[in-house]
């Protein structure tokens, strides 16, 4: 089921803005691209092509002294653009300009505590091309909780097990989660968003305790989009809460998933160290999951997806169809996941 290629000319989520600090370099790996990512002395984000084109050794094993990055294989230096602005093995009098040597430099952006790296492809003129997510009604904040796990499977089975809402009383059955005794019918209405949908904002199911603990009368939405972002936003009384989840390929065969948390109710902030181990551990159920999964997926089974559990699903790879119709083609992105309630048991 899983789609063999990814999507291009979209915002990934690369790194939590507190894992790069000035004048360090981290080493990632995007759709099966080296990607090298630097904070200047300045404090300004930029990404380039983690090779050297000398003779293709990855700059992450050279050094970032916050303004420019340098081989150490030959001591070639490029600056934040990719150029290159040193040759150390040129002699006095030899005819060669270093700056007609580039490095591939991705476009970053940087907010709310995330840096985000635009992967390009073959890009129509008349293609869509959105601005990375934000998390609504928190501002410049930073999240108060980032957990980050790798997922040994395609990225699709990833974005699908995350949206699945009829595994929860299964994979994370918990006390201070749900159970399977607690398992009800449930109807929610979705509607159509700006490259996916989103639930409409509804109070949060009776089996969810840890919506309870929030206090006041709460209510949630939660928005999917593409590439692979999830955002739950939760009003309880004055204050919000949301957690935003972001799936960044590694290659085909793995996948970064990213939960982060953000929060304006002062009395959590000092709780933050107790509600992580939560996090990590849900994160991890669901890890664990699809790599049981992948023991199956082995001998290419067909996959079924029923309604309405698995709509999401269906609408997930839909959405994944008509952007690269979009790119291949041009003309406008035509949503295809139409107003409706869907109902199922969890």
């Amino acid at each position: 089921m899983a789609m063999s290629t990814h999507l291009r000319n979209l915002w990934y989520f690369a790194l939590p803005s507190r894992g790069l600090r000035r004048g360090a370099m981290r080493a990632k790996t995007v759709l099966g691209e080296p990607l090298l990512l630097c904070r200047g002395r300045d404090g300004e984000v930029f990404a380039l092509r983690d090779i050297c084109p000398h003779r293709g050794l990855p700059l992450s094993f050279g050094w970032f002294d916050g303004e420019e990055v340098t081989c150490s294989y030959h001591g070639w230096r490029f600056d934040c653009t990719g150029r290159c602005t040193a040759i150390p093995s040129l002699t006095e009098g030899q005819d060669f300009d270093p700056g007609r040597i580039k490095v591939k430099r991705y476009p970053c952006r940087e907010a709310q505590g995330c840096i985000w790296v635009f992967m390009a492809g073959e890009r129509r003129d008349d293609a869509p091309a959105p601005d990375p997510p934000e998390v609504p009604e928190i501002g410049d904040a930073a999240p108060r909780i980032i957990e980050s796990q790798i997922f040994d499977c395609h990225m699709d089975h990833a974005v699908v097990g995350l949206m699945d809402p009829a595994h929860g009383p299964f994979v994370h059955a918990s006390w201070w989660w749900r159970s399977r005794r607690s398992i009800h019918e449930k109807a929610k209405r979705f509607a159509p968003s700006p490259f996916g949908f989103r639930m409409v904002r509804h109070a949060p199911s009776s089996n969810s305790l840890a919506y309870r603990l929030l206090g006041g009368q709460t209510s949630t939405e939660i928005v999917f989009r593409l590439p692979g972002v999830r955002i739950e936003h939760i009003n309880a009384g004055s204050h919000t809460l949301c957690n935003l989840t972001a799936v960044t390929p590694i290659d085909d065969d793995r996948t970064e998933v990213h939960h982060l948390i953000y929060w304006t109710q002062p009395w959590l902030t000092p709780l933050a160290p107790v509600f992580k181990p939560f996090a990590r551990r849900f994160l991890a159920q669901d890890r664990r999951m699809v790599s049981r999964q992948q023991v199956g997926l082995r001998h290419n089974p067909p996959l079924m997806l029923i309604n309405d559990a698995d709509t999401q699903a269906k609408w997930y790879y839909r959405l994944k169809k008509e952007w690269q119709r979009v790119q291949d083609e041009g003309g406008d992105f035509r949503n295809p996941v139409k107003e409706t309630v869907l109902r199922w048991r969890s």
